[in-house]
């Protein structure tokens, strides 16, 4: 994937209407105190920065940056969505209208399963017109492929490819919908032209496969085992360790 979220947090934003509504401004003393939160996590001493985190949040329970920061602390640095979420729901009590967290809750949510509450938040940011189209669009269409909503999630890749043009993960993400809706042949349009710009040693053997998969389906076994005999002559280091066989298994097949 060539492009991701953010994970750090951006400052609490201002309420349209000029009341804080529950967000207090940031004493210096505690923004340094972030600062360095920032600097220990970044270094990779999570344990040290999670016991700063916790103890600001503790200090300052009010300040909506200093919870969110926990919350980052857990969610994103930690890995630990079930036990950052209170933290998220506790920064939207203070601060309703900041979106930055409403994502990742969102993505908590979704990390944790509970995919219907996701698309809910994810649906209420784009509404909103929240300025990271991509991920939003992205992480939609993944809670919607797991609530088998496949019409739903092609729309949302298709989309996301808007953002990103050419990307081939989102060109691949999109094929394996647009297949899973029996559109073969469109499918098959996607992985070529995520195929299209990868040349020597950076041709990718799964997308040849998946390829080569479709079009036996659709009859073309002269592409489908041109495919499967590129695939294994692709083959490289990091390579899932099934494709091989998988490549073997399809070709005896045809």
């Amino acid at each position: 994937m060539t492009k991701r979220d953010d994970p750090r947090p951006r400052p609490l934003e201002r309420p349209e209407d000029g009341e804080r509504n529950g967000r207090e401004p940031c004493p210096p003393d505690v923004a340094e105190k972030l600062r360095e939160l920032d600097r220990l996590r970044r270094s990779g001493r999570h344990a040290t920065a999670l016991a700063l985190a916790r103890s600001l949040a503790e200090a300052n329970p009010k300040l909506g940056r200093v919870v969110l920061e926990l919350a980052m602390t857990l969610g994103i640095w930690g890995s630990a969505p079930a036990e950052a979420l209170p933290w998220f729901e506790r920064v939207l009590e203070l601060a309703p209208g900041h979106r930055t967290t409403r994502l990742h809750r969102a993505l908590c949510l979704a990390r944790l399963g509970r995919h219907v509450e996701a698309v809910a938040d994810f649906d209420a940011l784009v509404d909103g017109g929240y300025r990271k189209a991509l991920v939003l669009h992205m992480k939609r269409a993944e809670s919607l492929e797991a609530l088998g909503r496949d019409t739903q999630a092609e729309q949302d890749w298709t989309l996301a490819l808007a953002e990103d043009p050419d990307n081939p993960w989102l060109l691949q993400q999109r094929a394996a919908s647009r297949a899973r809706l029996g559109r073969l042949a469109e499918s098959i349009q996607d992985l070529t032209a995520a195929l299209a710009p990868q040349q020597g040693e950076g041709i990718d053997p799964e997308l040849l496969h998946e390829r080569g998969v479709l079009r036996a389906r659709l009859g073309d076994v002269d592409g489908a085992r041109a495919d499967f005999q590129a695939g294994l002559s692709a083959l490289r280091r990091g390579d899932p360790d099934t494709l091989p066989a998988a490549l073997r298994s399809a070709l005896n097949a045809l």
